[in-house]
């Protein structure tokens, strides 16, 4: 009879052979299944326990180890392995005063156990330390609450008490006896009446402290104060609090579902179902405060901003359970506000509402993933405008109108598919073409968002150009502005295809003279600036605006001062203005043999112009760097639509191509504000921003170029452009970066292996393209200055072949690189001096650096050499054999003075042929003074 089940015991055995053999992940299988097959309760079962306690330690599982533990201890109490191991966890969760009562458990036990006792001796010392620090600390924490909490304090005396418990928050102890001693109670009390702002905001950086990371101490806040306190603290006007009351409903979250501050960060799935019901009440109460008629317009956009960050999580479900929840009809009635509107139930907006909604609604569309979803969205919509159709007054044909123009800013398709419906665009024509401003003004930003698209665009032409060009002539300069804006969109819709022009010739340079007039106008105010320059990000299409517009200085810096005044809804409008100048848009590759083709076919073929070839380009590049366009992008990077921010990672990467403005980049903080791009946008937005980082990199010094931590944080961006799915020009700037910051020190270069650099970089040493192949020789050659590089070398593989044979390359910069870096691995490794041999044309290789002409090579191949010989006599011999003792010789011999160096080191090699007795001393004319080291 043949057996096919394994019994418990065997499994463990199984286990235990497993677990020998460092294969954690099958013995963890293993001991699992014999706990299922375990009697409850039975000391086997404890053991089980134990055994996968060991392998969760190996992983590093520490919560796991414990509760493994916990269970085989009710089995068996005062199990010295069991004790031990929970230790050995504690330990490292830095649970230390609870670790030291389990290793003092088990020394009363195992009072021999030498482990156990410097166990017990070092956990000794830390909690005793830990000891005097928490009385430290709390002394330090009662003073400062009492002093921030006593209203007859000084007001100076009590921000400086509460800015130091924000300090003191940070640490765990600390942030343990704040919450012991119902800071978070005290805190809801006093913003009740507190009426110092410094103070508020504080108080509220202290809660988001002390719920960062700690469940136990978010639940009882939560119970002891609730969400809806929090949603009070962003009815704010001052941005400091609503900013400081958004991050503490965030880190609420974050501490709920796993999410951590970096940008690719993902909610723990377990995690989010065992605290499903508080991650969907943060939601729903979010939903209801986008509507809430008695907020500030400042914390309305706030509560917008914390769903749009979180609703792209699959693992929270935000996105459909907003559209059950009814959360897109909402999200539209704040799209239809209007400041002209004034009326009782009338909710406060800002002038960045607009933009934020329509990016929300694009991230909840974004994470509509199937058919049946999408269908649900799109209903959604319809039912909230057929609702808002179906009462007949003006006002809701305007907000309808404004809800459609936020659609189109948003989810694109969705807002198209809204314009194509009967009577929809009629009625926007009918209400640009009416007497009323307010109804002007509305159908000319609805037309202005709906000409995207070519076919829309034609539409609009042929129904509406005559009316925006009425418009035009209003006395309201916000009616005039918006209609040219819409004249300009329309002017604009061939593109860059030079050959396209639906209005006039010059009708492009008289719009962009008009949209000047309104951007440079200092009476102007700021909303009317803000269309001009939209109006100026559709003609710079056009190669004669762009030159026009860059002779123009005051234009520049007008639009730079605007691009920095932080207003979100501008942000589009600048970029894309700033794309169109420096060409940073994608460009369709024209194949000679496609467009004969297309000219035989009689197809359209678009046109250049000679306005965008490369010396007028790079003028531009360089005027707007000097005119200080870094400190624009610097401030609109912090935009949260992801769009966006690949635009500008595409204007920083152009800017970045010329070389000589490189430094005015980095000194105006470019660097800085690359990396969260290279990190957080859309993919070509991330391979734009590492591309910019890696040019930065190549001319600047690294240490200048990126101080202190950013060092490390821009090596993971620039190791991303090694990928096939990347062009040999990102390739090879990404290389030569990296070169640099190797050069740095040994914890760079110690980064970079870990990241997965070197099987990366070493595929390009491969590569049919020379240059490609020297940046990576001479990055490898940096990296085997590690000790952590060398075991590539010196397993079983063919990597010291194929830098024997790069020695011998044409190229003379990459034969020095292989050539150094056989240097330095022969100095350390005696594996690779005999592997060395394994190449088959070993020998030419080390004679034609011996031989070369140039002086660095010559040095090289001696340095090599001269560590074969010193590695051992069997590497000696072999070396010996050869005629390459003849040219060794004769180096040795030479008088010319650029000899002296390789000299020393082929008389050093020489004389340790000769103490190995490989060779006479009659056979060598050494000269002693030059073997001497």
């Amino acid at each position: 009879m043949i057996k096919t089940e394994l019994t418990a015991q065997e499994w463990k055995e199984k286990g235990n052979a497993e677990f020998k053999d460092g294969l954690y992940e099958k013995a963890l299988v293993s001991y699992t299944k014999a706990l299922k097959l375990a009697e409850k309760d039975s000391f086997d079962r404890a053991v089980y326990l134990k055994n996968r306690a060991a392998v969760y330690l190996k992983q590093k599982e520490y919560d796991k180890v414990i509760k493994d533990c916990d269970e085989a201890l009710k089995i068996s109490p005062n199990d010295p392995k069991a004790l031990f191991r929970r230790c050995q966890a504690l330990e490292a969760m830095e649970r230390f005063e609870e670790a030291y009562r389990d290793a003092r458990a088990v020394i009363q036990v195992e009072p021999t156990n030498k482990v156990i006792q410097q166990t017990v001796g070092s956990l000794h010392e830390i909690t005793q330390k830990r000891l005097r620090e928490t009385s430290n600390t709390g002394n330090k924490v009662s003073r400062m609450l009492e002093l921030a909490f006593d209203a007859n304090i000084d007001r100076e005396k009590r921000e400086t008490a509460m800015n130091n418990l924000l300090v003191l928050a940070k640490e765990r102890a600390a942030a343990d006896l704040m919450f012991k001693q119902g800071i978070s109670i005290k805190i809801h009390r006093l913003l009740k009446s507190e009426k110092n702002e410094n103070i508020i905001i504080a108080a509220i950086r202290i809660l988001a402290e002390l719920c960062k990371d700690s469940i136990d101490r978010t639940d009882k806040m939560l119970k002891d104060i609730g969400i809806p306190w929090f949603l009070d603290v962003i009815n704010s006007k001052n941005e400091d609090r609503v900013n400081a009351g958004q991050y503490c409903i965030q880190t609420v979250l974050n501490s709920y579902s796993g999410l951590t501050t970096k940008p690719e960060s993902k909610p723990n799935k377990e995690m989010c179902e065992k605290y499903k019901k508080e991650i969907d009440t943060i939601l729903t109460c979010l939903l209801y405060s986008t509507t809430n008629r008695t907020f500030t317009g400042e914390g309305r956009d706030a509560v917008i901003e914390l769903i749009m960050r979180n609703v792209h999580h699959d693992t929270l479900n935000w996105a459909e359970s907003l559209v059950e929840q009814r959360g897109l009809q909402r999200l539209m009635e704040v799209a239809s506000e209007l400041e002209e509107y004034k009326y009782e139930s009338a909710m406060n907006v800002t002038g960045s509402t607009k933009t934020i909604t329509s990016v929300c609604l694009a991230r909840v569309y974004e994470n509509m993933y199937y058919d049946a979803a999408k269908e649900k969205f799109n209903a959604a919509i319809d039912e909230y405008i057929k609702e808002k159709l179906l009462d007949p007054d003006i006002e809701s044909k305007v907000r309808v109108t404004v809800a459609i123009t936020t659609l189109l800013l948003g989810p694109l398709d969705v807002g198209n598919g809204i314009i194509a419906r009967d009577g929809i665009l009629q009625m926007i024509l009918a209400m640009a073409n009416s007497d009323d401003v307010l109804q002007q003004k509305v159908a000319c930003e609805c037309i202005i968002a709906a000409a995207s698209k070519k076919d829309k665009a034609t539409s609009i032409i042929n129904q509406g150009v005559n009316i925006l060009k009425k418009l035009y002539q209003s006395k309201d300069d916000a009616i005039r502005v918006r209609a040219l804006v819409g004249l300009c969109k329309l002017s604009s819709s061939g593109g860059t295809d030079a050959s396209i022009r639906p209005f006039a010739d010059g009708a492009s340079k008289k719009l962009a003279e008009a949209c000047r007039r309104f951007l440079i106008n200092p009476k102007k105010d700021k909303d009317m600036r803000k269309w001009a320059i939209e109006g100026l990000s559709y003609l710079t299409f056009d190669a004669e605006v762009k030159e026009k517009m860059i002779e123009d200085k005051d234009a520049i810096r007008a639009m730079i001062e605007v691009a920095k005044s932080g207003d979100k809804s501008v942000v589009y409008g600048v970029v894309t203005t700033l794309v169109n100048l420096c060409n940073a848009y994608d460009k369709q590759e024209l194949i000679p043999e496609m467009v004969e083709l297309a000219k035989f076919a009689k197809h359209h073929i678009p046109e250049e112009s000679e306005l965008d070839d490369p010396d007028f380009l790079n003028k531009r590049l360089t005027c707007l760097a000097k005119e200080g366009v870094t400190t624009a992008l610097v401030a609109l990077s912090k935009t949260d639509s992801k769009n966006s921010k690949e635009l500008i990672a595409r204007v920083f990467n152009a800017l970045c191509s010329v070389v000589d403005v490189r430094g005015i980049i980095v000194q105006q903080g470019g660097a800085k504000a690359l990396l969260p791009l290279a990190l957080d946008s859309t993919d070509k937005g991330k391979k734009q921003a590492a591309q910019a980082l890696a040019r930065l990199g190549i001319t600047i010094d690294p240490q200048v170029a990126f101080p202190g931590q950013r060092m490390y944080e821009v090596v993971r961006p620039l190791i991303d452009l090694l990928h096939p799915d990347c062009n040999a020009l990102e390739n090879f700037e990404a290389l030569m970066a990296l070169c640099n910051l190797a050069g740095v020190s040994d914890s760079l270069r110690k980064r970079m292996l870990k990241e997965g650099c070197f099987l990366k970089v070493e595929n390009y040493m491969y590569e049919d393209h020379d240059m490609l192949v020297r940046a990576a020789t001479q990055l490898i050659n940096n990296l085997i200055m590690c000790d952590e590089t060398i075991p590539y070398y010196e397993g079983n593989n063919d990597r010291v072949k194929y830098l024997v044979i790069l020695c011998m390359s044409e190229d003379e910069e990459t034969s020095s690189a292989a050539a150094g870096a056989l240097s330095m691995l022969t100095s350390v490794s005696k594996v690779v001096c005999n592997k060395i041999f394994d190449a088959k044309d070993w020998l030419d290789s080390l004679s034609y650096l011996l031989s070369s002409p140039k002086e660095s090579l010559q040095y090289r191949g001696a340095y090599i050499v001269n560590n074969m010989m010193k590695s051992s006599k069997e590497i000696a011999e072999k070396l010996i054999e050869t005629n390459i003792t003849e040219i060794m010789q004769a180096l040795a011999k030479s008088s010319l003075p650029e000899h002296e160096k390789v000299k020393k080191l082929l008389n050093s090699a020489l004389k340790s042929a000769v103490d190995y007795k490989l060779l006479k001393p009659n056979d060598v004319d050494l000269d002693s003074s030059e073997v001497e080291e």
